[in-house]
């Protein structure tokens, strides 16, 4: 488990990750990270937007789905 200190940065509140956090995160300065609540009423901290691999996944059925048409329509 890793500790983080909760602190001021610029007019807001922060914590900075230190270097083994963002290696277990496999982030880099500027990378987004999006703060998700985790089925056993925690939160978690990850780089994958929850929303956007909603959307691939969803993808990903339609295009199983409509495979013939979206095959005839690329033509």
């Amino acid at each position: 488990m890793l500790r983080f200190k909760v602190t001021t940065v610029g007019a807001s509140s922060g914590f900075i990750l230190t270097k083994e956090a963002m290696a277990r995160l496999r982030v880099k300065k500027g990378d987004i990270v999006y703060l998700t609540e985790a089925p056993d009423g925690g939160y978690r901290i990850t780089p994958y937007d929850p929303d956007f691999e909603r959307q691939m996944e969803r993808a990903e059925e339609i295009m199983g789905e409509d495979r013939d048409i979206l095959r005839a329509l690329a033509k």
